[in-house]
């Protein structure tokens, strides 16, 4: 079974480490025979949120804010890509997730966390699985930690060293994880119309 996942990263910062870390994720998805793709906040452009997407009248929301709801509707799963700004989620990622709720509700999402020390992102994850649950989406257990992102991939985007090591001993089983909730969740839908 084929399954949609979006991954979404949410750096803004000129020397972005983590956006090695979500393109790998798509990678890796990939070669599992999920269709995986990548949702950066800097790309997609959202404004400093004003309105969120179910606030405007239809047909005249933005045409990238329509575009990517689409593609959240459509997806089976999400994995959030996240870094750690001052023990917090990134702004830029918290911007673009908030655009949108109803678009989310009933599948479910993952949390991967990085950092430049060895924590590696994990006081964001926490602070992540309450806003993504109050979003209606169903955080898995498993999460995917890499510390000291600057050195867990070559210049080609490949997995290295130690953290590198330790990324790709901990994907099986935290896709698995994933891979598990979401077929869980589409044969409910499937059987039964969600309550709201």
């Amino acid at each position: 079974m084929t399954r949609t996942i979006l991954v979404l990263y949410g750096s803004y910062r000129r020397d972005r480490q983590g956006i090695k870390l979500a393109n790998w994720l798509v990678d890796a998805f990939g070669a599992r025979g999920d269709t995986a793709e990548l949702i950066d906040a800097r790309a997609a452009g959202l404004p400093m949120l004003d309105r969120m997407y179910k606030e405007y009248a239809k047909g005249e929301a933005p045409p990238a804010m329509a575009e990517l709801a689409h593609k959240i509707r459509a997806a089976d799963g999400f994995v959030f890509v996240t870094g750690e700004y001052n023990w917090g989620p990134q702004p830029g990622l918290k911007n673009l997730t908030d655009h949108y709720l109803e678009e989310w509700f009933w599948r479910p999402a993952a949390i991967a966390c990085y950092s430049a020390g060895p924590f590696a992102g994990v006081r964001a994850m926490m602070g992540w699985r309450d806003i993504l649950g109050e979003m209606g989406m169903a955080v898995i257990s498993s999460i995917l930690t890499v510390g000291r992102i600057g050195h867990a991939f070559d210049g080609d985007g490949k997995p290295t060293g130690d953290d590198g090591v330790r990324l790709e001993k901990a994907f099986p089983r935290f896709a698995d994880d994933l891979n598990w909730w979401i077929d869980a969740a589409k044969a409910q839908r499937e059987r039964q119309a969600p309550p709201y």
